[in-house]
This record gives C-alpha cells, sequence and structure tokens, in this order.
C-alpha cells in the first residue's frame, strides 16, 4: 500500500463519491478508480459499496478508514521531525490527555517554553486512557497524561504535583446540593451518570459500597463537558472529577466532593526509548526539570 493511494481511499471516504474526491485530487475519475479496484484487490476484499446516490463503506472499508488515517498522521508526524532545522528549535509535540484540571501544568511549561520558541507548536487531543494509550503506541502522541490508577509499567512517566477530587456534578436546586460533602448511601438511589472509565474503577464502588450494577446508571460518557449537559437539563447526577466544569460561571450547576476526600494522582508518561524530535525533547527536559523532584 502506497500513501498516495491510501490519500485516495480517504478522499473517496470523506466526499461520498468518486467524482468528488477526483476533482478534490486533481485527477481523473478513472485514474481513481483504478486506483481503488488495485487497492481492493491488493486487500482482497470490497471496500466500497457503490450505489446511484452515494458510495458507503464496507466493514473493511471503515477499518481501513482508521488505519489510513493513523498510517496518514505517523507519515506526516515522521515528515515533520526530519524536516526541522537544527539550527534553531522548531517541530511539533503531541500530547494527549483526559480531562482535567492538572493539564494546566502542561499549559504552562508549553506556554513557557514558546514563549522562547515561538516555531514549537502543539497539538492536543483529548480522550481516556485508553484513547490515549492507543496513540501513544502506534507513535501518534508523544506524551500522554494518565489518571491513576492506570497501567504505566511499559512507560516512562512522572507524576503530576497535583491531585484531582472525586465528587458529583449537579443542578444547584438538588437537595444534595445544601450538603458540604456527599456519603455513600446519597448514591444509592441517584440517577447517575459516570464515565466509562470509572466503570472500570475498584475504588469508587469500594467506597460506595455498592457494585456498578446495583446502581441507576442513567448514562456514561467520556467528555465531562457533554455530560454536563445532561446534568444541566436534568437527566442525573454526574460523577466526576473536580474543577472540570467551572462551576462559578454556571449558576445551574454545583459540584459537592465524595466525603473522605477521595483524590486521584495524575501522571505524565511517554513511551520507553522513544525517539523523540529536537522540540518533544526539549519539552520532556522542562518536564523533568519541573517535576523529577
Amino acid at each position: 500500500m502506497e500513501i498516495r493511494v491510501l490519500k485516495y481511499f480517504l478522499a473517496v471516504a470523506r466526499e461520498r463519491s468518486i467524482s468528488k474526491a477526483a476533482e478534490s485530487l486533481h485527477i481523473t475519475q478513472p485514474t481513481l478508480s483504478r486506483q481503488l479496484m488495485d487497492l481492493e484487490d491488493e486487500l482482497g476484499t470490497k471496500l466500497i459499496v457503490r450505489s446511484s446516490k452515494q458510495l458507503s463503506l464496507t466493514g473493511g472499508g471503515m477499518l481501513l478508514k482508521r488505519r489510513a488515517e493513523d498510517i496518514i498522521n505517523l507519515a506526516d508526524k515522521t515528515k515533520a521531525e526530519f524536516l526541522s532545522d537544527d539550527n534553531f528549535v522548531s517541530g511539533d509535540v503531541y500530547i494527549g490527555g483526559g480531562e482535567t484540571d492538572a493539564m494546566r501544568l502542561i499549559a504552562r511549561i508549553a506556554t513557557e517554553l514558546h514563549r522562547e520558541h515561538p516555531d514549537i507548536h502543539y497539538h492536543i487531543f483529548s480522550g481516556d486512557s485508553d484513547d490515549i494509550a492507543d496513540k501513544l503506541d502506534k507513535g501518534l502522541l508523544d506524551f500522554g497524561v494518565f489518571v491513576e490508577p492506570a497501567d504505566v509499567t511499559k512507560y516512562e512517566y512522572l507524576r503530576l504535583p497535583a491531585t484531582d477530587t472525586w465528587g458529583l456534578l449537579m443542578r444547584c436546586n438538588s437537595h444534595l446540593a445544601d450538603k458540604e460533602c456527599i456519603e455513600p448511601e446519597d448514591l444509592w438511589d441517584l440517577p447517575l451518570i459516570v464515565s466509562r472509565q470509572t466503570l472500570l474503577s475498584r475504588d469508587i464502588p469500594k467506597w460506595i459500597k455498592q457494585d456498578f450494577e446495583k446502581l441507576n446508571i442513567v448514562a456514561t460518557y467520556n467528555l465531562l463537558y457533554n455530560a454536563s449537559l445532561m446534568a444541566d437539563e436534568g437527566l442525573g447526577y454526574v460523577l466526576c472529577l473536580d474543577k472540570i466544569i467551572r462551576t462559578n460561571e454556571k449558576k445551574t450547576l454545583c459540584f459537592r466532593p465524595l466525603k473522605s476526600e477521595m483524590s486521584v494522582h495524575l501522571d505524565i508518561v511517554w513511551k520507553k526509548h522513544q525517539m523523540f524530535s529536537q522540540a518533544s525533547e526539549l519539552f520532556l527536559k522542562r518536564l523533568q526539570e519541573q517535576f523529577s523532584k
């Protein structure tokens, strides 16, 4: 498979039309059709279903689309690293992380470094720990921020000097909003909105004294902002970490911590024996200067 042909395939997947894709690629329609048929022959599977209205992807086509996006992103990242000028610090730093206020620590280092080296550019990816680990392992990210507990055994890592506290995000007119902290029994009958990563946690069920299967979980999320909209509309109470949704600016929502101050630590990780670009190497040096103590 050639990178060029994968780009052709992604253009067809995006446009859902051979003619529109050919126009965007500045090649003829017959040329594009032939390239796609050759790709299907090479992979031994049908990738595209042609109809009178528009094209659609087969199961194999959907898989190739995901893989092709990763391959092209990695190729572009690699090319940029080799083209960087050794006479001055430039390049790209790719950072992934979940939603946590601890990202401010990373942002401060990035801001400080950017003032000194304005040709360094940052690319931020948001996702849960599984998403971040997948992109780290594929080389699509240089660094990832994990919320503990997380498996960091296959990575190099630094613990960030910050903790996040578990609690409930709720409407200000809720009967629990009058409490200073939330107790385990408060959650037993509540309509809860929880993250997919929380469902894998052992600490939360232990604190609640109930298995998740026995709780009234009405929705799950991976991005807290969207979950906060659900809470704002009255769907339920969001079990989440603090300082992510700014409740002081949004008068309808408030956050109350879980009793006993259930807190989690955070780590910034990178692959062992990672070959960094010039920009990422300097970023790592700043991380170590700031957090290794």
